[in-house]
């Protein structure tokens, strides 16, 4: 497993990450002995990183991860996050504080690596999609800031979702440690220029410029949950319905999208679509970790042996922008 640096903070973190949300949902819905396999196959196979949140299945992701852990042991990291309701947001400090002591309770810790603001980013608070404003996020770090002061937290971050300006606005501020972006390969804008009529939200390489922040990056959404597998079929444990984040209208689209990318299984890049959502992605080395959300401990097996095969073929990557290029003004 390749180990790459966390930023500006000492740690390095493996490029392939162990998603823990409700997406995949094995943290979430799946039977406690499964999920403690899965877990120990990823420490085994060289994953320390593990992303979890409050909000993940009403903090069943946390509590069954604290679990596995404490039963496994080793070292790992922990990153978890602070996703503000409507009625938290007028005492935002206190409210953080008190997500985090619940955090850290349910993952059985005294500390945790790396906290998160979960919400998407605004330049105006929109409470009813939960949204925050950017002073909103400033006091957010503010507060994070205090945690780490109180050795709670080692590290802290936001999440790069929301408004495009909104979220180049955090990052230009410097106060935060790290940014999860949406990366993949239906949107790749994250991480490099797309034609000004891109059909999808342009994130203005929020890769690049969080790195010239020293800042580190989580990718997520990299399989695009789970329809840049090009079909529609849902594990059990799997999130049944999901709204895409950055790409199309619908999750079906998604699908149909990723199904005009076959070209890179039927020339021989890659075996599997899934091989290419996740080799594309950690073929940014910008990108601290590529997070991937499981539902089983096979679909792990094969993101490990995935990601050990490094980034795509140069080849592979020019017809895909030729892809990204054709796309311009088609939605």
């Amino acid at each position: 497993m390749e180990y790459r640096q966390f930023g500006r903070t000492e740690l390095r973190v493996s490029a392939l990450g162990f998603g823990c949300g409700a997406v995949g949902g094995l943290l979430v819905r799946g039977d406690h002995r499964e999920i403690v396999k899965a877990v120990s196959y990823a420490i085994e196979s060289g994953i320390n990183y593990f992303d979890t949140a409050r909000s993940y299945g009403d903090s069943q992701s946390e509590t069954n991860l604290g679990l596995a852990l404490k039963e496994l042991g080793g070292e790992v990291v922990i990153g978890t996050k602070v996703d503000l309701r409507s009625e938290e947001m007028d005492d935002i400090e206190g409210s953080i504080l008190a997500s985090v002591e619940g955090s850290l309770q349910r993952l059985q810790r005294e500390r945790v690596d790396l906290i998160q603001l979960h919400n998407p980013l605004a330049l105006q608070r929109r409470p009813e999609q939960g949204w925050l404003s950017t002073d909103d996020a400033e006091a957010a770090l503010e507060a994070f800031a205090k945690l780490k002061e109180q050795g709670k937290v080692g590290h802290y971050g936001i999440n790069g979702l929301g408004e495009t300006p909104a979220i180049h606005k955090i990052i230009a501020t410097g106060l935060a440690d790290t940014t999860q972006t949406a990366y993949n390969l239906l949107n790749p804008s994250a991480g490099q220029h797309v034609p000004s009529d891109f059909p999808f939200q342009d994130y203005e390489q929020i890769i690049s410029r969080a790195a010239t922040m020293g800042m580190g990056t989580i990718a997520i959404r990299v399989l695009a949950a789970g329809a840049l597998s090009g079909s529609t079929a849902r594990h059990p444990n799997a999130a049944q319905g999901v709204g895409p984040i950055g790409t199309s209208a619908s999750y079906a689209d998604d699908v149909a999208l990723a199904r005009k990318l076959s070209f890179l299984v039927e020339e021989g890049y890659v075996e599997s679509l899934i091989e290419a959502a996740i080799r594309f992605v950690i073929g940014n080395a910008a990108v601290s970790t590529a997070l991937v959300g499981l539902s089983n401990t096979a679909q792990l097996e094969l993101a490990i042996a995935f990601a050990n095969r490094g980034p795509m073929p140069v080849e592979a990557i020019e017809r895909l922008n030729e892809v990204w290029a054709s796309m311009a003004g088609t939605v």
